[in-house]
């Protein structure tokens, strides 16, 4: 829960999973461990957002139940489940890996996103110093893949792209650059389990 401590000297490569996690679910479990093998990765953060800026908050537990239920589905010793952003106080993406950047200078990050998110990406704030920041891993999600890689990020970062083959040395290579990763099964929802389960909220 609080901001992980390491030494100035520690090295370690870490990804990223960022989201609402309204609630979080096997899906995102799914992504983490994927990411863990296939990205050659020391562990995996889980930074529940206090409010994604480009979601309502009429549909949005507290934080504190988002939290919770990713603390009940979350079993990998290298998942780590984290309020960074109420803890650095930072609510947007960008700034975010900013301030992580700055506090960890001796770790490698890897932002991982699904399709959804990258078909999107473009009205994020500073997308592009996004791309500029850090390495980027995007997992397939059906029907997203033809709008995520049309994208405005996806084309403006083209020549960035690494094939899914060199995943696992995305870590060592500097940003901008990025990678599309297929992915089977686990096409779960946050938004179909919050309709079927009437007291999330």
């Amino acid at each position: 829960m609080t901001i992980p401590s390491f030494g100035p000297q520690t090295k370690q490569t870490i990804g990223l999973l960022g989201g609402s996690f309204n609630p979080a679910h096997e899906g995102h479990v799914h992504i983490s461990e994927l990411a863990l093998k296939q990205l050659g990765l020391d562990g995996v953060w889980w930074l529940v957002s206090p409010q994604n800026p480009l979601k309502s908050e009429k549909d949005m537990a507290s934080v504190e139940k988002r939290v919770l239920s990713a603390q009940k589905i979350v079993k990998h010793p290298k998942i780590r489940i984290t309020r960074l952003e109420s803890r650095l106080a930072t609510r947007y993406t960008a700034d975010t890996l900013k301030a992580l950047c700055k506090r960890y200078p001796n770790i490698r990050f890897v932002w991982i996103m699904g399709a959804d998110n990258l078909a999107s990406f473009h009205r994020w704030k500073d997308w592009q110093s996004i791309f500029k920041t850090t390495r980027i891993a995007i997992y397939h999600r059906p029907a997203y893949a033809l709008k995520a890689l049309s994208s405005q990020a996806a084309q403006r970062f083209s020549s960035a792209r690494i094939r899914p083959q060199k995943a696992h040395i995305i870590a060592r290579l500097k940003p901008p650059t990025w990678s599309f990763l297929p992915i089977r099964g686990k096409n779960i929802s946050a938004t179909d389990i919050r309709r079927r389960s009437k007291d999330w909220l």
